[in-house]
């Protein structure tokens, strides 16, 4: 394995056939890497999502007061022009969510209505929440390509004009990956991009681990919204312990209600997994969950 943060420098790369693979490609060069007749695209739905945090612990470094209101928290919903996103940053290896499980997991709950791109309907809220002219607060964003967010820092810019429009102020921080994964955990940022490729396909993989009061502890927190929700809590306990799947689907569709309305997170979108080859390699199966594994793959000779 090599590490090569850029993703058009590993695509160059793999071009030069320095490596035999490439992950996270640009989106921006998939029109070429897939006429290239010595490259060969693999591509499926993945289980993951990539979404924008806001902090409501009061008791972290971070937190400041207006992410406590769910008014504000339902603006900057609102303010996010989503499907701009996707179309024009993720171009065509996404699809928009509007619930933390994506649509291809069992449990998804189709019947929550989105937040529309409605930067009138955020004025309004925020006005109602005491912050009329908007507020100055902070947007973390990663510095690493994941399968779930290509570009971190081109979509943190996209979301921070977004916030401009409607009053708030996010000036943009980062840090190394190590650094960032930690801070947040810790709860210094008041907002942060980050997301999530599945462990393990069922629900409690997202619902508890990534929104559960239980992993909302200051310095270790799965939970980077510090979003503490007994009713969740209660659902998350209750799914764990019974056996019933049929139960359980309708114990995590209530949960993602309460989430849509209750707002710790805005959910920006699914990426589709894409892993690229050079043509002599094969036997490569790409599982949805992001697992690499190379028991059956070749390289046949030049």
């Amino acid at each position: 394995f090599k590490v090569i943060p850029d993703p058009s420098a590993r695509f160059l790369a793999l071009q030069k056939g320095e490596v035999q693979g490439i992950e996270f490609p640009n989106p921006d060069d998939l029109p070429k890497i897939e006429s290239d007749p010595n490259l060969q695209v693999l591509t499926q739905p993945g289980l993951n999502v990539g979404y924008l945090a806001m902090n409501m612990g009061k008791d972290t470094p971070g937190f400041q007061a207006p992410f406590a209101d769910v008014r504000v928290r339902q603006a900057i919903n609102y303010a996010i022009n989503k499907k701009d996103i996707v179309e024009h940053l993720y171009k065509g290896t996404a699809e928009v969510a509007k619930n933390p499980l994506p649509p291809t997991l069992w449990g998804y709950n189709d019947t929550v209505q989105d937040y529309e791109y409605n930067p009138d309907k955020a004025k309004e809220l925020l006005k109602e929440a005491g912050y009329p002219n908007g507020f100055k607060t902070n947007l973390w964003a990663m510095p690493v390509s994941r399968p779930y967010m290509f570009d971190p820092i081109k979509i943190a810019t996209a979301i921070q004009e977004d916030l401009r429009n409607v009053g708030i102020d996010a000036p943009i921080v980062t840090y190394d990956w190590g650094t960032y994964l930690d801070k947040t955990e810790a709860g210094e940022h008041a907002m942060c991009l980050l997301g999530w490729t599945m462990d393990y396909a069922d629900p409690d993989n997202i619902i508890y681990v990534l929104l559960d009061q239980a992993a909302a502890t200051v310095g270790s927190a799965g939970n980077v919204a510090f979003y503490r929700n007994s009713q969740i809590h209660e659902i998350n306990m209750e799914a764990q312990q019974t056996s019933d799947f049929n139960k359980r689907v309708e114990l995590y569709e209530q949960a993602q209600v309460l989430i849509h309305n209750d707002a710790p997170w805005v959910t920006l979108a699914h990426s589709k997994q894409i892993i690229v080859f050079n043509k002599n390699v094969s036997g490569f199966v790409l599982y949805p969950t992001g697992d690499y594994r190379f028991e059956n793959t070749a390289i046949a000779a030049p």
